[in-house]
C-alpha cells in the first residue's frame, strides 16, 4: 500500500529521541523517526495495520500484523510479501516491480527476541495513486519478522518515492530539498526497536 501525505493537520508522533511509540494499543513498540504523523487521525486504517506520513515529503512507514504464511520458506517470505504489496499497487506485470536484495536481521540487533527470524528486503515499484495515470517510483524497504508460535509474520513497510511524475496527485505532497526526509538508518533504528509487550494482540 502507498500512502497519501495530506498530514498537515495530524499530530506529530515522530521524535529524535529514543523514546519508543506505542502500537497497537501499546502491545508493541517501537521507534518511529522524527516528522512522523499517524495517518489514523486522517482516515480510516485496518485494525492489523499502524501507518505513519512524513510531514513533508510523501514517504510512509506501515506496521502490519499479518497471518503466518507457513507454506513459504523463511528466505522467501519477504518476497513473497513484497509480491503482493505489488499485486494490491497493481505494479505486477513485467518491469513494474523489482527486488534488489534480501538479507537476513541477526537476531542479536533486534528488540523482538519471539522471532524465529527475520529479514529486510529492498525493491522498486512503479506505483499510481487513487487509479491515476500517472505512475510514479517508489523504493520499498521491507522488515519482516517471522513468528510461527503465534502465527503471525509482523512486516514493517518503508515507502520511499524516488520519482514522482508532475502528473501525479503526490508532487503538490512533496515538500522543498531542504526538508531532511527519512533515511535507512531511521528505518533500521525502528526494525531493532520493535518490541512485543502483549502476546495477546495475536489472539
Amino acid at each position: 500500500m502507498y500512502v497519501v501525505n495530506c498530514c498537515s493537520e495530524m499530530q506529530n508522533v515522530g521524535s529524535s529521541s529514543e523514546d519508543r511509540h506505542p502500537l497497537f494499543g501499546g502491545a508493541v513498540s517501537a521507534f518511529i523517526p522524527h516528522s512522523a504523523t499517524d495517518a489514523s487521525e486522517l482516515r480510516e486504517i485496518p485494525d492489523n495495520q499502524e501507518v505513519f506520513a512524513h510531514n513533508h515529503t510523501d514517504q510512509s512507514l506501515i506496521v502490519e500484523v499479518l497471518e503466518y504464511q507457513g507454506h513459504v520458506a523463511d528466505q522467501d517470505a519477504a518476497k513473497y510479501h513484497f509480491e503482493d504489496i505489488a499485486g494490491s499497487n497493481k505494479a505486477l506485470e513485467p518491469g513494474a516491480f523489482e527486488v534488489t536484495s534480501v538479507m537476513s536481521l541477526p537476531k542479536s540487533e533486534l528488540s523482538l527476541s519471539e522471532c524465529s527470524s527475520a529479514w529486510i528486503l529492498t525493491g522498486t515499484q512503479c506505483v499510481s495513486k487513487f487509479d491515476e495515470e500517472a505512475r510514479n517510483t517508489v523504493t520499498l524497504h521491507l522488515g519482516l519478522f517471522r513468528l510461527p508460535q503465534f502465527s503471525t509474520d509482523i512486516l514493517i513497510t518503508f515507502n520511499d518515492p524516488q520519482r514522482i511524475s508532475p502528473d501525479s496527485s503526490s508532487a503538490s505532497a512533496v515538500g522543498p530539498e531542504s526538508i531532511e526526509p527519512w533515511i535507512m538508518q531511521d528505518f533500521h533504528r525502528l526494525l531493532t526497536s520493535l518490541t512485543l509487550h502483549n502476546p495477546g494482540l495475536f489472539g
